[in-house]
């Protein structure tokens, strides 16, 4: 599969209706504010966990999950994946194609270690350092999507590798002011195998924009490719509602748009793309605090497309633009 060719920005837009995007551990999982501007914020890891979970639900491989059904360190989940690699000589025989050195250091580790779980602790020896990088940048980019996207930083005994990922998102907030829901509700809020009590915090309505990039660079050491990227976009458009919780229930993409530069155009060219875009209560809705569904908001989108209808074409910034809008939406690219 071909690595991307082009740097990319996207602009990533979803509506949450009376449910909690992200709650704040340190606020009582209040939902993230920014009081000073009273907007909503959704942080970027937040997203990513829609996304993996997602991919698994789909029977993608992701290295940030859970093993057995338990939350596992990175010590214990590249054990697990390198011990599910030497059940399956098929994909042994994969890995080492073409790399007759590492497969002949590999199988004599193979031969002197007595039973599967023993040869992780084989492989942290020093001199098995050169090994381990190389079955590590097997595993970015012929196994876990999550890591050609978001990159990781390995940080186990012998296995110490720093992956920059191609896809970063900046915190989300939303474009309308938001006013969070008081509640007196008592709920059990289940947390691996405890449970507590907790009050049931929620907004109104909030209109949440994400902007992150693509850079083709970082994408050379992870190995993301196109086929990665169609990944990519169908996970953020159909994760968040595809994983309903009754917190997060009632959420749904609006909008993604995504600029893919021409050569000689790097990341970030035309700023974040949410400033261009212009939120405001719609005629007739008092204020913000009335906001209650989208259509009570006028989403403006005339600058954004004015920028890439002056900068599109040869010669120019931008290559080309792709867009899914949901139903009622129209973006002019």
């Amino acid at each position: 599969m071909s690595i991307i060719k082009n740097n990319s920005d996207f602009l990533f837009i979803y509506e949450a209706i009376n449910c909690n995007p992200n709650g704040d551990p340190d606020q009582e999982n209040k939902p993230r504010m920014d009081y000073d501007t009273q907007t909503n914020l959704v942080t970027d890891t937040r997203l990513k966990r829609y996304i993996r979970d997602y991919f698994m639900q789909n029977g993608k491989d992701v290295f940030v999950s859970m093993e057995e059904g338990r939350k596992v360190d990175p010590d214990q989940k590249l054990e697990f994946v390198i011990n599910r690699l030497l059940s399956d000589p098929k994909l042994v025989e994969e890995y080492f194609q073409g790399n007759k050195e590492m497969k002949e250091t590999f199988d004599a580790i193979i031969s002197k270690v007595k039973d599967k779980e023993g040869v992780f602790k084989e492989l942290q020896k020093a001199e098995n350092k050169k090994l381990n990088f190389y079955i590590l940048e097997r595993l970015v980019k012929e196994t876990f999507l999550d890591i050609r996207l978001f990159g990781s930083a390995f940080a186990v005994k012998q296995f110490t590798q720093a992956y920059t990922g191609p896809i970063q998102i900046n915190w989300g907030y939303s474009l309308n002011k938001v006013y969070p829901i008081e509640s007196d509700s008592i709920v059990t809020i289940m947390s691996d195998d405890s449970s507590t009590f907790g009050k049931d915090y929620r907004v109104h309505y909030s209109l949440l924009a994400f902007h992150g990039v693509a850079n083709k660079h970082a994408a050379k050491s992870t190995g993301l490719s196109d086929e990665d990227m169609k990944e990519f976009r169908s996970a953020v458009w159909n994760a968040i509602p595809a994983l309903p919780t009754r917190s997060k229930l009632n959420q749904y993409p609006k909008l993604y748009l995504e600029i893919v530069y021409n050569d000689g155009y790097n990341n970030g060219h035309f700023g974040d793309l949410r400033d261009y875009v212009d939120c405001n209560p719609q005629s007739g809705v008092d204020d913000f605090k009335k906001v209650r569904k989208y259509n009570d908001l006028n989403v403006d989108f005339s600058r954004l497309e004015k920028l890439i209808s002056e900068n599109k074409g040869n010669g120019k910034a931008i290559k080309e633009v792709k867009v899914q809008t949901a139903e009622g939406i129209t973006f002019n690219s």
